[in-house]
């Protein structure tokens, strides 16, 4: 597991950790890609045999999400950040490793760099995708 991993991973174990003890994980990052994966187990069930929705919508926020997490911080300026809507469509049965992609990473860091500058909220649409 490389550095950045590592410390998203004693991130979420301490910040969220509902994610964490439910199995979502960052397996790949970089500066404009991150994926997450989780993968279906007896924590993260429902009554039916899938997993549940909100541990799905965990790991597609969180997708989305790290790189606002990561930017703030690098940044050292408290900024506030908020999810103001959230849509998700389920097609099938989530089994098995369930994995979420978000390619917008340099949107997010422009967007956080830019209400750093001018003091201004900025809204961004962000999208994550399952493989």
């Amino acid at each position: 597991m490389n550095q950045t991993l590592f410390k998203i991973s004693i991130f979420t174990f301490f910040k969220l950790p509902a994610a964490w003890w439910t199995g979502v994980r960052v397996t790949e990052i970089n500066n404009t890609f991150c994926e997450v994966s989780v993968r279906h187990r007896w924590i993260n069930q429902n009554p039916f045999g899938s997993m549940f929705w909100a541990i799905q919508g965990m790991a597609a926020e969180l997708s989305t999400g790290v790189f606002f997490i990561w930017s703030i911080k690098s940044s050292k300026v408290p900024v506030s950040m908020l999810v103001l809507k959230n849509k998700a469509i389920f097609k099938k049965k989530a089994k098995g490793l369930i994995r979420f992609k978000c390619d917008q990473g340099e949107d997010a860091v422009a967007a956080i760099n830019k209400t750093i500058d001018t003091g201004e909220p900025i809204l961004i649409k962000m999208k994550s995708s399952r493989n």
